[in-house]
């Protein structure tokens, strides 16, 4: 197997800031791991910023911190343009940004916490897994 191709979720994000806890923590904490490449696009950098503001009264760590953690995923992430939209595909508009970005990364998974979200996207070869589903596929589950 090659590398893994994947876009993340906000949801598993901000979970992974909240909580050393879980899976979601896992993933962020091994973002720079050989095994698979993160793909990102300015509209999720966006949402992502978005939504850890809005949830930054659960989160334990300081805005630079915060900061910090935000460069280093567009460090490590693949940056992509997106030049087509899917819209509307999915249940939830917020959710295509996620679906455009796979397709043209050519992902192979979306990493969420909210799978019921991406129903229909096996139209595109990808498959929506949960961050322990994600580690499960990686053979690297505890």
């Amino acid at each position: 197997m090659g590398v893994i191709r994947i876009v993340i979720d906000t949801n598993v994000i901000t979970s992974a800031l909240m909580s050393k806890k879980g899976y979601s923590y896992r993933l962020l904490s091994i973002i720079d791991d050989v095994r698979f490449k993160p793909y990102i696009s300015t509209p999720l950098i966006f949402e992502l910023e978005d939504v850890v503001q809005r949830n930054k009264r659960k989160i334990k760590l300081n805005q630079n911190e915060i900061d910090d953690i935000l460069d280093y995923i567009c460090y490590v992430a693949e940056q992509r343009k997106i030049f087509f939209l899917w819209r509307p595909f999915l249940k939830d508009p917020k959710d295509d940004m996620f679906l455009e970005l796979a397709v043209e990364a050519n992902c192979d998974y979306i990493i969420t916490f909210n799978k019921k979200d991406f129903l229909g996207i096996e139209k595109f070869g990808l498959k929506a897994l949960t961050p322990k589903e994600f580690f499960e596929l990686l053979g690297d589950i505890k």
